[in-house]
This record gives C-alpha cells, sequence and structure tokens, in this order.
C-alpha cells in the first residue's frame, strides 16, 4: 500500500523540514517570515512555499485588511507536513483531524497577532544566524513544550526536578549563541494591551522555577514601545530583584533597525546602557542561590 509519508519524504530539503517544524510547533508563519528565516530570496521562498503547499504539506490563508486588501500569505501545517513532522520525531502520528483544527484555530482567532509577534521576534533572529557567520538559534521552543513535566532539567537531575512541571506561560524560550556565548531564554512578548502589574505578576512563577532546577536565565521582555518600557522599568525598580531580565522597545528597535541579536536589550537594574542578547549571557547562572534562599 503507498504510504503518502514514505514518497513525499525524497522530496524535502533539510529547509524544508526545518519549516515543517515550525509550523508544526508554532503554529502560524507569513510569507515574510519565512523569507527571512530561511531564504535570500523572496521569490524562491514563494515558489517553494508554492511547492510544498501543492504536495499538501502545508496551508495557507490570507486574512482580509479592515480598510481593504488582504495581508501576505498566512502559512500553516497541512495534515501530511504534520505527520511528516511526527514521523521524523519518532512520535505518535498526530489525529486525522490535526490540521483542519490548527486551520480553524489560527483562521478564528483572535490572538493571531500576538502569536505572529511571537514568531516574528524568533524568526528575526533567524535571519540574523542566516546572515552573520557567528550567530546561531540553536534552540526555539513554544509556550506549550515550556509547561512539559522535564522539559528544562539536565539528564542527570534528580527525578523530582525531571517530574517538575513548570507553572510559568512564557511565549517562547530559545538558546542563542554567538562569538563562544550561549544564552537560553525565555520571551515574555508585549502586545501593549495588558496592564504593567500583569507581567510584573510574571515574575514570581518565573522565580519558583528558577529555584526548583537551580538554574537561571534572563527573562526578556520585549516590549510594546519605549514609552511602555520606561513606564515597565520605573515600575521593576521600586521592587527588589527576583529574576535575571532584561527589557527591549520594539520601536525603538525598529527605528534603529536592529533584529533583537543586536544591542537593543537593556539589563533590569543597570543603567549602563543596550547590550547585545548575546552579552545577556552574563545573567544566566548555575546556580541562584539568591534565588533558592528567599521564602
Amino acid at each position: 500500500m503507498d504510504d503518502p509519508v514514505l514518497r513525499v519524504q525524497s522530496q524535502l530539503t533539510a529547509r524544508d523540514r526545518i519549516l515543517l517544524g515550525w509550523l508544526y510547533d508554532h503554529g502560524v508563519l507569513t510569507t515574510f517570515q519565512v523569507a527571512n528565516a530561511l531564504f535570500s530570496s523572496l521569490d524562491f521562498c514563494q515558489r517553494r512555499l508554492r511547492a510544498l503547499y501543492q504536495l499538501r504539506l502545508i496551508a495557507r490563508f490570507r486574512p482580509q485588511r479592515a480598510d481593504g486588501g488582504s495581508y501576505p500569505y498566512h502559512w500553516l501545517i497541512d495534515q501530511l507536513g504534520a505527520e511528516v513532522v511526527a514521523a521524523a520525531r519518532d512520535e505518535r502520528p498526530p489525529r486525522r483531524d490535526h490540521a483542519r483544527l490548527e486551520r480553524r484555530r489560527w483562521t478564528s482567532t483572535q490572538t493571531l497577532s500576538h502569536r505572529l509577534g511571537v514568531n516574528q521576534f524568533f524568526t528575526d533572529l533567524a535571519g540574523h544566524d542566516r546572515t552573520h557567520p557567528h550567530g546561531s538559534l540553536r534552540k526555539w521552543l513554544p509556550e506549550a513544550a515550556c509547561q512539559r513535566a522535564g522539559t528544562f532539567a539536565e539528564p542527570d537531575d534528580p527525578v523530582l526536578i525531571r517530574a517538575y512541571q513548570p507553572r510559568v506561560r512564557p511565549d517562547g524560550y530559545g538558546v542563542w549563541e554567538e562569538d563562544d556565548k550561549v544564552v537560553p531564554f525565555f520571551l515574555e512578548y508585549d502586545t501593549g494591551a495588558e496592564q504593567l502589574g500583569v507581567l510584573i505578576g510574571k515574575l514570581v512563577g518565573y522565580r519558583k522555577l528558577f529555584a526548583e532546577i537551580g538554574r537561571a536565565w534572563p527573562v526578556l521582555f520585549w516590549l510594546h514601545s519605549a514609552a511602555r518600557e520606561r513606564n515597565f522599568r520605573t515600575r521593576l525598580a521600586a521592587l527588589p530583584s527576583v529574576i535575571p531580565m532584561a527589557t527591549g522597545a520594539r520601536d525603538h528597535a525598529a527605528l534603529r533597525g536592529q533584529p533583537p541579536a543586536e544591542a537593543v536589550w537593556a539589563i533590569a537594574g543597570d543603567g549602563e546602557g543596550r547590550t547585545s542578547l548575546a552579552k545577556l549571557s552574563v545573567l544566566a547562572v548555575n546556580t541562584p542561590e539568591s534565588l533558592v534562599s528567599k521564602p
């Protein structure tokens, strides 16, 4: 009996497999996000996306603009693509309606703009990786993976830690490597709609996570605007420092044409200006005793 997963395997490139994995894990990407992250040519990217679409590996939709016209194509995993990814990872096959449910989820969701914003952050890093030989996006995990038991445990960690289920709900987790510096980080993507108190309230969950696993990594707050970042940092200045963290403002970075890998980050509690993502490696520690000792 002909197996469509086996039949399509020989037609896939390594780049195709990366893209399918991203769509499976992170839901939806626009044509421009895919092109920036993985291709040197927009035209070549569009041709390859059409080919994968014709193979029924990916699906697409095009939201309408409120003022007329439409947005670029938004790409999703299709059922065959989901089965290819699951087979490559030696996982159980996805449900038969996996692609249909994903398509319904993202074509009707009110959180689409938030998800695209999160994915823009990581595809910007991937694009920097592609065009700069010294930078590398080593890992990109979605929110759901961050909440699974044992995600952040090391192989030799005690059973208790490997079974620990994080209570934090970051928008993503990544590992960036550049010039021999390795920076694991959590991302909190701010749309500007939440009250700042909600963002500050998330710090408690991170402190508990870091205390439990015996390691701490920077939490990056990627804020809607420079004004909002200033207000957020003012609120933080009145609180005790409980976790390593840094803030950045999207409008400030965009005005300077700087992706999140570059010097757009201000370390909380530090007035020394902006630093690059790689230099935030100073915030990653293996034994955060100051966190563990706090009640």
